[in-house]
């Protein structure tokens, strides 16, 4: 029984005409008959295998029913050279004769000397498409214009002028999000999720549930203080995706490849890096309530060890208190910590008192921020642990790379020392990523001064609640004005605003 092939995909369509009626005509002509079985694949790409049509006629194949296949022309077949030459060795097993519309193919020298030199051409095409495509892409970026529509929410797309155009109304409710986020209106992302799910504000999508990661999502996205990145994802690949059961994964680009376009602002530049700075913090501020009150949770860290600190109910002598403590027992914990422990009726009171006198005397704002031990703490002295750890790695690769070049020895396995130098420049890689973060929070230490917008916003929020400070409004007060606390000793902390 013959057999005709027939594929396209939607670009190739509009852009060359093979539609699928045309193929299977010719393909007619070519068989001679109107007696064949059809296989047919609409608006599937050429460069995959996994094609519903493809594998209904390769399992006929298989189950002997076919013995010739008459293809308009060898990259409606495959666009992958290798996959066109699985794909004729696969049917001569089943002894298949492959035909085509457009240039015979033999089992000759000459024969595959013109396949291949097709499904090269074919291959070249494809590549040469998406080179001009994305160097397309990226001129249109650096000329200032969006290349797409990512539906922002809080944006319409004006596609003629490649521009984004602000949405008045969803643009209101991104503001009430970072507003919320900032001000500590709600519990956490949730609560905000929560909220715009009770007042039945639509998605971007139209959808009436908004789950706590689109809210997350609209937080730590640039393009609200007016900078929008383009060419940020590598989505090579992924266009396949619906054929593959293995998915092809969208990769991140190394920052300095993406291109940022200036687009109207909803939020201060302001108000979206304080947004950042408590999204950093937010998954240890925002816990499971416990059992017994603990003011200052998710804001102390020891200066020592670096661990956060955790409150707890310990027993001393008979009596029962709260104290914070470093000590991770959790298995798989990266850090056990040293063992700092602080009673947590005693930091509480100091830090409370702390800030009752700045919020009682705004005019010294620029008196309450402490100058960082740098010298002593933590990221310095991890600092030093890591440098030694990067250069013992440099040491370790510079072994087995002379270990490879002198050694005579025919037992070496070449591949295991290979994979062995792989995995010791990615421990390097990383370990310079994280001596590059640790270096950048030091800098942040010294130059940390705190932001008189924010603290002046706690103040008047302390100002407006001062008759009713609950438990739940003095926590949210330290929240709005501390980054974070460090523990040096029983004795002495330092209090970082943001």
């Amino acid at each position: 029984m013959k057999a005709i092939y027939a594929r396209v995909s939607t670009e190739e369509s509009a852009q060359k005409g093979y539609s699928i009626a045309h193929q299977i005509e010719e393909a007619k002509k070519k068989a001679k008959t109107d007696d064949v079985m059809i296989y047919t694949d609409e608006g599937f790409s050429g460069e995959f295998l996994e094609r519903p049509g493809l594998e209904r006629l390769r399992n006929d194949i298989r189950n002997g029913i076919i013995d010739t296949v008459i293809v308009y022309d060898p990259d409606r077949l495959a666009r992958n050279l290798m996959h066109q030459l699985l794909l004729d060795d696969e049917f001569r097993k089943y002894n298949v004769e492959l035909l085509f519309v457009n240039g015979e193919y033999a089992n000759t020298p000459e024969g595959k000397l013109f396949f291949s030199m097709r499904g090269a051409i074919s291959e070249f095409e494809k590549a040469k498409i998406r080179e001009r495509t994305m160097a397309g892409r990226k001129r249109k970026a650096k000329e200032g214009k969006v290349v797409k529509n990512d539906k922002i929410y809080g944006y319409d797309y004006d596609k003629k002028t490649g521009q984004l155009i602000v949405n008045e109304s969803e643009a209101e409710i991104v503001r009430f999000i970072f507003d919320s986020f900032t001000q500590g209106r709600f519990k956490g992302i949730n609560g905000i999720a929560l909220h715009l799910t009770e007042r039945n504000i639509p998605t971007k999508m139209g959808k009436s549930v908004w789950h706590r990661q689109v809210v997350r999502q609209i937080l730590m996205n640039e393009t609200y203080m007016g900078k929008k990145p383009q060419n940020k994802w590598n989505t090579e690949g992924m266009l396949a995706n619906k054929y593959r059961n293995e998915k092809v994964p969208m990769r991140l680009r190394n920052k300095d490849e993406w291109i940022y376009v200036d687009v109207p602002a909803i939020v201060s530049e302001e108000q979206f890096q304080q947004a950042q700075m408590l999204l950093e913090q937010a998954r240890r501020r925002y816990t499971k309530t416990p059992k017994r009150q603990y003011l200052l949770s998710g804001l102390l860290r020891c200066a020592q060890c670096g661990n956060t600190m955790t409150g707890r109910y310990a027993k001393n002598w008979g009596k029962y208190f709260r104290e914070y403590t470093d000590v991770k027992n959790t298995a798989g914990a990266k850090n056990p910590g040293c063992g700092m422990t602080i009673r947590a009726d005693e930091i509480e009171h100091e830090v409370w008192i702390y800030l009752l006198d700045l919020f009682n005397h705004p005019e010294r704002i620029r008196e309450f921020q402490p100058v960082a031990d740098v010298e002593h703490s933590y990221e310095t002295k991890e600092l030093a642990r890591i440098e030694k750890e990067i250069d013992r790695t440099r040491k370790g690769r510079k072994r087995l790379l002379s270990l490879v070049t002198m050694s005579d020895d025919d037992e070496l396995d070449l591949e295991e020392v290979k994979e062995e130098i792989r995995n010791l420049q990615q421990r390097e890689k990383e370990l310079i990523e994280q001596y590059n973060q640790l270096e950048q929070q030091l800098k942040e230490m010294q130059e940390n001064k705190p932001n008189e917008h924010i603290l002046q916003a706690a103040i008047d929020f302390f100002l407006n609640h001062k008759e009713e400070l609950d438990f739940e409004i003095k926590q949210t007060l330290i929240r709005k004005v501390v980054k974070e606390i460090r523990v040096i000793d029983k004795e002495n902390i330092e209090i970082h605003l943001f």
